[in-house]
């Protein structure tokens, strides 16, 4: 698509320059923010970044759905919209190449492919005179638009589930419902931007790029700090987990390490967005208790203390997570490592399987450690450990190379 655009419209000649080039200064600034130095990392990444230049799609889409500026129609066409992102995503892709980070062609490509949708049925209708026959002209015109976006919405979501999937190996089906779930967010505020550009650009021209682009320029930016808020807040809640590492009562990295492998489960067994951060929370404070024993546990083991004494350990960890300010759920899931698996809500069932596992499978475990401690829970699954959760944890093992 990239190459036939581009080619029709250097064999053609650039239609309507200024209005081309108005666009593709728009896309290509949006895409030069998403590349701003910003803070990433920890709970609800993914979301994040699920949309990480919402000013550039806005102004791609508003481009393959012109069809006047300033009152007098358009002649650009499909090749030359795809020739425009083109230009202006690959001038968007020069600082992350000058840092040393490669090209996301991914990004890239997904970005033709839905703008490219877009164009395609929108552009030929236009251009034939169609849509002036039709009942989408007039009045019912920004519904059409509205209607054409939701469709290309879907096609985005599609894509970038299929992109994840490529790329993580993750289940295809949670991974389509959290884009989908997406489109009500920063996707709503994309489309709705498209149409407003593309609507007042026929009607006033060029003059409606900057004056219609600021509110979404400036989302963006609060996005952005709201990012940033999230970030910091998971890095002190980080630093908290740590404290029974400091204090000689768990290994070192132990709690990142469930955290880590608890999220991967969680998504190997189709949780949300937000259910993973609430695992990974409580995976982060789930031996936060233990900082109530006089005497630090061999290993920071738990397993092999009484239930009454697993039981008020547990309870003193909820105890501490609820005055973090973390939702209610992740206090509920330290409170209830103790209790029997079959009474456990499945995040409370993942960080308990991922816990032992990373007890039995550490340094002092040896060659072929890992291995051993995946049977031992195999093992544990009549009274210990949801079969379920043992097999998903060995599925992303496996995925990682980390069963040997």
């Amino acid at each position: 698509m990239a190459w036939w655009g581009l080619g029709r419209t250097l064999w053609d000649g650039v239609a309507e320059r200024g209005t081309a080039l108005g666009f593709g200064v728009l896309i290509a600034v949006g895409e030069l923010t998403r590349w701003a130095p910003a803070r990433t990392g920890g709970p609800g990444r993914a979301a994040r970044e699920r949309e990480s230049a919402p000013l550039g799609a806005a102004g791609a889409l508003a481009y393959a759905l012109l069809g006047e500026v300033g009152g007098r129609p358009t002649t650009h066409g499909v090749p030359q919209v795809l020739a425009v992102v083109l230009a202006a995503g690959l001038v968007g892709l020069v600082p992350r190449i000058a840092l040393g980070r490669g090209p996301a062609l991914d990004h890239l490509a997904r970005r033709l492919l839905t703008v490219g949708f877009a164009a395609v049925c929108f552009q030929p209708l236009h251009s034939t005179g169609t849509l002036v026959a039709r009942p989408a002209d007039g009045p019912a015109h920004p519904l059409f638009l509205v209607g054409l976006l939701a469709l290309t919405a879907l096609c985005d979501a599609v894509l970038a589930a299929a992109l994840a999937r490529a790329r993580t190996g993750w289940p295809y089906g949670p991974l389509l419902r959290d884009e989908l779930r997406a489109l009500l967010g920063i996707g709503s505020a994309v489309c709705a931007t498209g149409v407003v550009i593309s609507l007042a650009t026929a009607v006033v021209g060029l003059w409606a790029l900057p004056v219609f682009c600021l509110p979404l320029l400036l989302t963006q930016f609060a996005f952005r700090r709201f990012a940033d808020v999230r970030t910091t807040y998971h890095q002190t809640i980080a630093s908290l987990a740590r404290a029974t590492e400091i204090a000689g009562y768990t290994p070192h990295g132990h709690a990142r390490r469930v955290a880590a492998l608890s999220r991967a489960v969680g998504r190997e067994l189709g949780l949300n967005e937000l259910d993973l951060d609430v695992l990974e929370y409580a995976a982060l404070m789930h031996d936060i208790g233990q900082l109530s024993l006089l005497d630090p546990v061999p290993a920071g083991a738990t397993a092999p203390l009484p239930p009454a004494e697993q039981r008020r350990i547990a309870l003193l960890g909820g105890a501490v997570v609820r005055q973090t300010g973390v939702p209610a759920e992740v206090a509920v899931i330290v409170e209830r490592q103790a209790d029997p698996f079959r009474d456990q809500p499945v995040t409370a069932r993942i960080v308990r399987t991922v816990n032992a596992y990373d007890d039995l499978a550490g340094e002092s475990a040896g060659t072929g450690g890992p291995l051993r401690a995946l049977e031992r829970l195999r093992l544990s699954t009549a009274q210990d450990h949801e079969p379920g959760v043992v097999e998903a944890l060995a599925r992303v093992l496996a995925r990682n190379g980390r069963t040997g």
